[in-house]
């Protein structure tokens, strides 16, 4: 087993100098949507704890139909409290997003928790998901989980955006992944994503991962593939680029257009 390795589907595709895109999932429990996020062509799944009611039992549940079908499973924790993010990656997530980092000290806190000796100082607990419940020796599930996880440092804060270099150069970051939507809130400027500070902060960031050999993702523009688009152009290599409720009232809400423009078609022709 020491030769083997757990295959993360998402870095592999930005490995290759491709954009990878992630199905952010808020409102949708049961498993169907893991399948679905894969047929349509996802590389990953965002499981958003932070913007949502599921616990980690649910999460866990998506987590492990994402590995039993090969598409990439990242959570975003609540919080950068450790036990959060253990518990996370110990369900079965293959990356941990974690909001509201704003100093060095934080992302090193986050690495602590999220990696395995040498690199940080995860409890190990054995018989995990990514293993499919085997138990190796500790020094081979340790460095195959560690090599697997991707740490994900989100940069929505000033005070994260001035530290930016410094956190992407911190040991065991794998990426950073700028909120849009609260960055812009941050600066002032709520939803302006046209804003030039907006499209700074992410020239800012993206040159730090470069810099650093970080990978680099954006969320928020789910609505603006343009703004997707040329932020790839500079050098994003990851797109969170769907919500699972958005997509799911949006189709509701066309389907209810046709019917109430079908009933009138249908009352206009009763009338004559």
């Amino acid at each position: 087993m020491a030769d083997e390795k757990i295959p993360n589907y998402f870095r592999e595709k930005m490995q290759r100098g491709e954009v990878a895109s992630t199905l952010s999932v808020k409102m949708v429990r049961t498993n169907d949507i893991i399948m679905m996020a894969k047929s349509a062509g996802f590389d990953g799944v965002m499981i958003d704890m932070e913007h949502s009611s599921f616990d980690f039992e649910t999460t866990s549940q998506l987590c492990i139909a994402a590995l039993g079908i090969g598409i990439t499973p990242i959570v975003r924790s609540p919080s950068k409290n450790s036990s959060y993010i253990a518990r996370i990656l110990d369900g079965g997530a293959l990356g941990v997003i974690v909001p509201h980092v704003k100093t060095v000290q934080d992302v090193k806190d986050i690495v602590e928790a999220a990696k395995f000796t040498p690199v940080g100082k995860r409890s190990a607990g054995g018989g995990l998901p990514h293993l499919q419940y085997r138990s190796p020796p500790a020094e081979v599930a340790n460095s195959l989980c560690n090599e697997a996880t991707l740490v994900i440092p989100m940069i929505e804060t000033l005070e994260a955006l001035e530290a930016v270099n410094e956190i992407a150069a911190v040991p065991g970051v794998d990426a950073l992944f700028m909120g849009s939507s609260d960055m812009t809130a941050e600066m002032g400027i709520p939803g302006e994503y046209d804003n030039k500070k907006l499209m700074d902060a992410y020239e800012r960031m993206i040159s730090a991962c470069t810099r650093n050999g970080k990978f680099a993702g954006v969320g928020g523009l789910q609505t603006r593939l343009d703004l997707a688009e040329k932020v790839c152009g500079m050098g994003a290599g990851w797109i969170s680029s769907a919500m699972d409720s958005a997509l799911l009232f949006g189709a509701v809400s066309q389907k209810g257009k046709e019917m109430k423009e079908l009933n009138n078609r249908v009352q206009q022709k009763s009338r004559k």
